[in-house]
């Protein structure tokens, strides 16, 4: 029996939250095709035989002197050593710079060489990139191509991953595939709505703080704000006649509906904090305020 914690690290949309919820064969982390989406780490809990592994999905590796993206960065690095071994997630469409930059963040954990979406080319491309990464073999313990649409490789990914893993009892119950709060969970899929129904400027001006939830056996009721930066911003994610923030709410409910197999209600209110995504405190306080 072995069990232990995998964070998973890459470049923005390098695919990580994708692989995630592929592996868990459940949707518990945001996806959007916009740079930047995951703001923080998520756990998906795999049992792969007699082992369990624990998946930590982490904001993606950038140069940004933004205080937000500075913050989640830091928490990308500090996953890298709090946990058992690495996942570096290469985008099969990528050239080794992005490896290499990780490699000078000099990693103390074992890692493994993931390329992913290599369903998007030939065989000969994927043959073609490996090859690449021939140089960086003793740095790496394994490299595996990955699809998520049609999950190649999965049980050779799981088995490399087991091998590194320590002895240990399980740390969760084998019937979870999370231990993060709902909250955060509730959270995440109200910001992917907005990412998905708002132009890009704004998504990155906003964040979701959950302020209640009330659970039955029939029924989930959450009451959540979302904060935005700008007068202009409110207005547009509440939209002409609500019709913005009721599409936010509708893309949010089915989310959370197909992850807790409850009826949802869902009241979203709109509040202004100008400057909060440079605010270093306030960015941690809203973290804490949603664990």
């Amino acid at each position: 029996m072995k069990s232990g914690f995998v964070s998973i690290i890459g470049r923005t949309n390098a695919g990580k939250s994708s692989m995630l919820n592929a592996l868990l064969n459940e949707k518990i982390t945001i996806v959007s095709h916009k740079q930047n989406a995951t703001r923080r780490k998520i756990n998906g809990i795999v049992m792969h035989e007699n082992n369990q592994i624990i998946f930590i999905d982490t904001p993606g590796l950038h140069k940004s002197d933004k205080t937000l993206n500075k913050l989640m960065i830091e928490d990308a690095i500090k996953a890298m050593g709090d946990c058992d071994a690495i996942l570096f997630l290469a985008c099969i469409h990528d050239d080794v710079t992005d490896y290499e930059n990780f490699l000078a963040l000099n990693p103390t954990k074992p890692h493994i060489l993931v390329l992913t979406k290599v369903d998007e080319v030939k065989n000969e491309d994927v043959l073609a990139k490996i090859s690449n990464y021939e140089k960086y073999a003793t740095n790496f313990k394994a490299l595996i191509p990955f699809s998520t649409k049609h999950k190649t490789y999965q049980k050779p990914l799981l088995d490399e991953i087991s091998k590194l893993l320590p002895n240990h009892p399980y740390f969760f119950d084998p019937e979870f595939i999370t231990n993060t709060n709902e909250k955060e969970i509730f959270r995440e899929f109200i910001l992917e709505s907005i990412y998905e129904n708002l132009s890009d400027e704004i998504p990155y001006s906003s964040d979701v703080v959950i302020n209640k939830v009330i659970e039955n056996s029939q029924l989930t009721q959450i009451y959540a704000t979302i904060i935005t930066e700008k007068t202009t911003h409110r207005a547009m994610i509440i939209g002409k006649n609500g019709n913005t923030i009721k599409r936010i709410g509708i893309n949010a409910r089915k989310l959370i509906a197909n992850l807790t197999q409850k009826k949802i209600f869902l009241k979203l209110e709109v509040q202004i904090k100008k400057g909060w995504s440079k605010d270093e405190n306030y960015i941690k306080k809203l973290n804490e305020t949603n664990t």
